[in-house]
C-alpha cells in the first residue's frame, strides 16, 4: 500500500464517550465516531467504535496499517485508587520521605488541612542499609544479608508492587537495579520500579512520588494492554499499537506497560497538538487550545505552534487548583489546566443554597438525565439542552435518544425548587457558571505563565468545547476562534499528528563555569542511545530528530529553567552563550536578570522524536458570502437571557467563504458549534469555522 493509501486508526478513550477516528494518508478522514465508554471493559466501547469506522468507510480491520490510542485508565485509577497494593523502598534513614515531603503546608492556615493521599502508608515504607554519594560513589555497599531481609519484610506487607528509590540512585543506579533484579529471581510475580529509570532526576519526595505512581498503576496497564491488544489482534488488524504519552509523543506498547505513568494525560495532549497543527495551518502564533468534554475542560497555551511543557504536574489534588496538595509526579508533559467542566459535570445546590458544578461528573454511566440511562442529577448537558443549544435529532450521531423533558424535570426539582427558579432559568445559571469557572481558570493559567489570553485565538474542539466556546471566550477576553473540522473527536485526530517519541533526563549537578564537558557530553551519548532505541521499538528505520536542553538556574535558586541546546557535543565555546541564553529567558520570566550570580545546571535531557508531519501552505482567504439557514429554532440567548431565533446550519452545507452571523447553531454528527449573538462564523480555505467577535461586543 503506498504512503497515500495509508489507513490509519486513532481511539481515545474518555471519561464519558470513546473518540474514534479513520484516517487515509497524512490527514484525510474517512470516518469518524462516538461512542460511550464501557468501564468496565473500556476496550469493548473502543472495539464498537472501529467496527463503525470501518464499515463506514468500507475497510477490514486488516486494511489498518497504523493505530494510536490514548486513555484516561491511567489517570482514573489513581484518582480513584483502584491501583496495586504498594511498598517502599529507600536508602536506610529515609523512611519517611513521603511523610515529609516539601515539609510545609499547602494552605498553612486551614485548621481542617486534608494531606494529599500518596498511596504508600507508614507500614509499607521499607528501607535497606546502603548509600551512594551523590557523585555516584559507594559510600556504604548493598550486601545479600540485607537484601534477604527486606525481601521478608516485602513478604509480610503483602505488596503486589514495590517501588524502589535509593539515595543518588539518579547518580549511580547498581544498588537499585541489584535489588530489581534478585526481586525479579525470587519474587517473579511482585511488579517492581525502580527510580533511576522512572524518574532519574534529584528530589528525591518528587523521584519517590512518581516512582509509586509507576508501581501502582503497572500491573492494572499491563493487564488492560495485553487484553486491549489481543481484543483487535483477534478482530484482525496486525499492525502494532501505539500509546499516545502525555509529553506528546508516541511509544510502544512495551514501553507503555514499562512506564504506565507517562500515559497520564495522554488523551488531553493528543488535542494539544491538533490545536498546534491548526495553528500552523493557519499562521496563527499564539493560540489557547479549548478542549471540552463530557468528564473535564482542558486549555492549553500553545506558542509558535509548539505547546507549552512541564516537567511536573499533580495528582488528585485534595484542594483544587491548589499547588501542593496533590502527588507530584516528574515526567514530561504538555502544560495545561484541567478542571471539572465537562458535558457530564452534576450541578446542585450546596448548604449555603449556591449553585455548584462540578468536579463530580455523570461520565457514560448513568450519563446526564436527558441520555435516559439512569441518570437522574442535573449537569451540563441537560442544561444546554434544555437551553435548546443541543438539536435532540442528530445529537451523537443519533444512537443516542434526548430526553428534553427528562432534563427539564432534573433542572427544575434539583436547582430550581431550591433557588425558586423555572428550569430555563436554572438552565442558564448553570451554564453561565460553568462557563466562568472554565474562563477563570484559563486566565490563571495564563497569569502564571506570564502571558495574556486576551491576544489568543482560542482553537476549541472536543464533544462540548465548540458548544461553549464564545461564552467561555467571552468571559476570558478572548476575541478569535477556531473550531476545526471533526471537532468532537479533536484529540483522537490530534494523535494522528504525534511523532514517535521518547525523553530522558539525568540530573549531573555543575556550575556553569566549572563543566566537565567530557562527562556530560559522555550522558548525553547514553540518553541518545536509549531514547533512540525505545523509538526504534514504534518506528524502526524512520527519520529522527534530536532535541537536547539544559535545566538551569542562579546558585543557590530551588527551581530551574530550560535552555535549548544545539544538537552536537558542547565545547568550552558554549558556554557564554549559554550564559547568555539563560539570562536572557530569566529576563523574559522574571524581568531582569540577577547580575554577578553564578548559574548552575541541574539537569540534561534529550528527546528524539521522528520528524514531524509537515503543514501545508496557508492557503489565500476565499471570497466571503452570507447564506440563509435551512430553518430557525428557538433558543435561549446567551447575551441576555432571552429567547431568540437562531439559525441552523448543517455544517456540511457550508462551503469555504460561507459567512453565518449569529445567533446560529452549526450542526455536525458529533458536536455543535453555538455562534452567539455577537460573534459571526466564516468558514476558511481549509474548512475551519472561524468564530469573531463584534467589536461592540453586542447582538446583531
Amino acid at each position: 500500500m503506498t504512503a497515500s493509501r495509508k489507513l490509519r486508526l486513532a481511539v481515545d478513550i474518555g471519561g464519558t464517550f470513546t473518540d474514534t477516528v479513520l484516517v487515509e494518508g497524512l490527514d484525510r478522514i474517512l470516518a469518524s465516531t462516538k461512542t460511550l465508554t464501557t468501564h468496565g471493559s473500556p476496550a469493548d466501547g473502543a472495539l464498537e467504535g472501529v467496527q463503525r469506522v470501518l464499515s463506514q468507510s468500507g475497510h477490514r480491520p486488516q486494511d489498518v496499517t497504523g493505530f494510536i490510542h490514548g486513555t484516561t485508565l491511567a489517570t482514573n485509577a489513581l484518582i480513584e485508587r483502584r491501583g496495586a497494593r504498594v511498598a517502599t523502598v529507600t536508602t536506610e534513614g529515609f523512611r519517611d520521605i513521603l511523610e515529609i515531603a516539601y515539609e510545609r503546608r499547602y494552605a498553612q492556615y486551614d485548621i481542617n488541612l486534608e494531606k494529599p493521599d500518596l498511596l504508600v502508608p507508614r507500614e509499607r515504607a521499607l528501607t535497606v542499609r546502603e548509600r551512594m554519594s551523590v557523585e555516584g560513589e559507594v559510600l556504604i555497599s548493598l550486601d545479600q544479608t540485607a537484601i534477604d531481609a527486606l525481601i521478608t519484610e516485602i513478604d509480610s506487607s503483602g505488596a503486589d508492587a514495590v517501588a524502589i528509590c535509593l539515595m543518588h540512585a539518579y547518580a549511580n543506579p547498581a544498588h537499585e537495579q541489584r535489588l530489581r533484579d534478585v526481586l525479579a529471581e525470587r519474587r517473579p510475580d511482585l511488579t517492581v520500579s525502580i527510580s533511576s529509570e522512572v524518574s532519574p532526576e534529584a528530589r528525591e519526595f518528587d523521584r519517590l512520588c512518581t516512582t509509586v505512581a509507576n508501581a501502582y498503576i503497572q500491573p492494572l496497564m499491563e493487564g488492560y494492554l495485553t487484553r486491549f491488544s489481543q481484543t483487535f489482534e483477534a478482530e484482525g488488524v496486525a499492525c502494532p499499537i501505539l500509546m499516545m504519552t502525555a509529553g506528546g509523543g508516541m511509544c510502544s506498547l512495551r514501553s507503555a506497560m514499562r512506564f504506565p505513568i507517562r500515559l497520564v494525560e495522554s488523551g488531553p495532549a493528543g488535542g494539544a497538538i491538533l490545536a498546534a497543527r491548526i495553528a500552523a495551518q493557519t499562521g496563527l502564533d499564539q493560540v489557547v487550545s479549548f478542549d471540552m468534554g463530557g468528564t473535564t475542560a482542558k486549555l492549553c497555551l500553545i506558542d509558535d505552534v509548539r505547546p507549552q511543557t512541564a516537567r511536573q504536574f499533580e495528582i488528585a489534588r485534595a484542594a483544587r487548583f491548589i499547588k501542593g496538595s496533590g502527588m507530584p509526579v516528574r515526567i514530561p508533559v504538555i502544560e495545561m489546566i484541567e478542571i471539572g467542566a465537562g458535558g457530564g459535570s452534576i450541578a446542585s445546590v450546596d448548604r449555603l443554597g449556591r449553585l455548584t458544578i462540578g468536579p463530580k461528573s455523570a461520565g457514560s454511566e448513568p450519563g446526564p438525565a436527558a441520555f435516559g440511562r439512569g441518570g437522574i442529577e442535573p449537569t451540563v448537558t441537560d442544561s444546554d439542552i434544555a437551553l435548546g443549544y443541543i438539536q435532540p435529532d442528530s445529537f451523537a450521531e443519533g444512537h443516542l435518544r434526548i430526553d428534553r423533558e427528562a432534563a427539564q424535570q432534573a433542572l427544575k426539582r434539583e436547582i430550581g425548587a431550591r433557588l425558586k427558579v423555572g428550569e430555563t432559568e436554572a438552565a442558564d445559571g448553570v451554564s453561565r457558571i460553568v462557563d466562568e469557572n472554565m474562563a477563570s481558570a484559563g486566565r490563571m493559567h495564563a497569569v502564571e505563565s506570564g502571558k495574556d489570553l486576551g491576544v489568543r485565538t482560542m482553537i476549541a474542539f472536543g464533544g462540548n468545547g465548540p458548544l461553549h466556546a464564545t461564552r467561555v471566550a467571552r468571559s476570558a477576553g478572548v476575541s478569535r476562534i477556531v473550531v476545526p473540522p471533526n471537532p468532537g473527536v479533536g484529540s483522537a485526530v490530534g494523535f494522528l499528528f504525534a511523532p514517535v517519541s521518547f525523553e530522558v533526563i539525568r540530573s549531573r549537578y555543575s556550575l556553569l563555569d566549572q563543566l566537565d564537558l567530557d562527562g556530560v557530553n559522555a550522558v548525553f551519548d547514553q540518553m541518545i542511545t536509549e531514547a533512540q532505541s525505545v523509538v526504534a521499538q514504534g518506528a524502526a528505520g524512520a527519520d529522527t530528530e534530536t532535541r537536547r536542553s539544559a535545566f538551569m538556574r542562579y546558585h543557590g535558586q530551588g527551581h530551574e529553567i530550560e535552555i535549548p541546546l544545539r544538537d552536537r557535543p558542547l565545547t568550552k565555546g558554549d558556554i557564554e552563550p549559554l550564559r547568555t541564553a539563560f539570562e536572557a529567558e530569566y529576563r523574559t520570566q522574571f524581568s531582569r536578570p540577577v547580575p554577578g550570580m553564578e548559574i548552575e545546571i541541574l539537569n540534561w535531557a534529550v528527546r528524539v522524536a521522528t520528524a514531524d508531519l509537515p503543514a501545508p501552505p496557508i492557503p489565500e482567504a476565499p471570497p466571503s458570502k452570507r447564506v440563509d439557514p435551512v430553518e430557525r429554532r428557538p433558543i435561549n440567548c446567551d447575551l441576555d437571557g432571552q429567547t431568540r431565533q437562531a439559525g441552523l446550519f448543517p455544517r456540511d452545507h457550508l462551503t469555504p467563504g460561507d459567512l453565518v452571523q449569529g445567533p446560529a447553531l452549526i450542526t455536525e454528527p458529533q458536536t455543535t458549534t453555538l455562534v452567539s449573538a455577537d460573534f459571526t462564523a466564516q468558514v476558511d480555505a481549509i474548512g475551519n469555522l472561524v468564530l469573531t467577535r463584534n467589536a461592540k461586543g453586542v447582538a446583531q
